[in-house]
């Protein structure tokens, strides 16, 4: 499929969050994050929706969830993968955001991940993005920054 893309921020040991948060802040990351899936779709887990401020604005909201949970204002709910691509399917991209249980279900059909690789590690990580061969990967580095003292690079990885 190839308007399926991830986006997410790592660690050198592909690190992503501890006790449902990021580990980095990094005020231009998010602005990368936000400029990026602007007036796009942006599909996550339910605890990855319970851990933002609200609906992200400007962007279609899915969340996959368990068919008895509540339904969210704002927020389409979606109960399995195939029912998710088959309703993006016509969308020119969608953004897979988190968590790591849900990048790694939709890793197989992701045709770009949009990685944002911080030059640092967390030991006290509890999830972790998976594991994926970049050689499968052309790669394309967009941008480097650093914020707060931390270096980190925006990297995008297209799948030959």
């Amino acid at each position: 499929m190839k308007n399926i893309s991830i986006i997410a921020c790592v660690g050198k040991n592909l690190e992503l969050g501890k006790k449902n948060d990021l580990i980095w802040h990094l005020p231009n990351d998010l602005k990368y994050f936000r400029k990026v899936t602007s007036g796009k779709t942006v599909v996550m887990g339910r605890r990855t929706f319970d851990s933002l401020p609200g609906v992200l604005p400007k962007r279609r909201n899915i969340v996959l969830q368990m068919p008895d949970e509540k339904n969210i204002n704002g927020v389409e709910i979606f109960n399995d993968i195939p029912s998710i691509i088959d309703n993006v399917k016509n969308e020119e991209e969608v953004f897979i955001i988190g968590g790591a249980s849900i990048y790694k279900q939709f890793l197989p059909y992701a045709d770009k991940l949009y990685l944002t690789e911080v030059d640092d590690e967390c030991l006290e990580a509890e999830v972790y993005f998976p594991k994926f061969n970049k050689d499968d990967y052309s790669i394309e580095v967009v941008g480097n920054n650093e914020d707060n003292g931390i270096k980190y690079q925006f990297v995008i990885y297209t799948k030959k």
